[in-house]
């Protein structure tokens, strides 16, 4: 490898790293909730007219 080609593969290293770093920034974090989706409320069965936990593991 030459010295042209480190630089090379610096530069490319340095733009992924400020791709990601500008993709971060444009995330926008939800609010746990909204629109309604957290307290569904049980129609059938023995938890009938339960409001239905989001939190539940798969081996509870």
């Amino acid at each position: 490898m030459n010295i042209f080609e480190f630089k090379n593969l610096l530069k490319s290293e340095d733009k992924k790293e400020k791709r990601k770093s500008f993709f971060r920034s444009l995330i926008k974090s939800v609010e746990a909730g909204a629109n309604g989706t957290q307290d569904y409320v049980v129609k059938k069965g023995s938890n009938k007219d339960r409001i239905a936990s989001t939190h539940q593991t798969k081996y509870q």
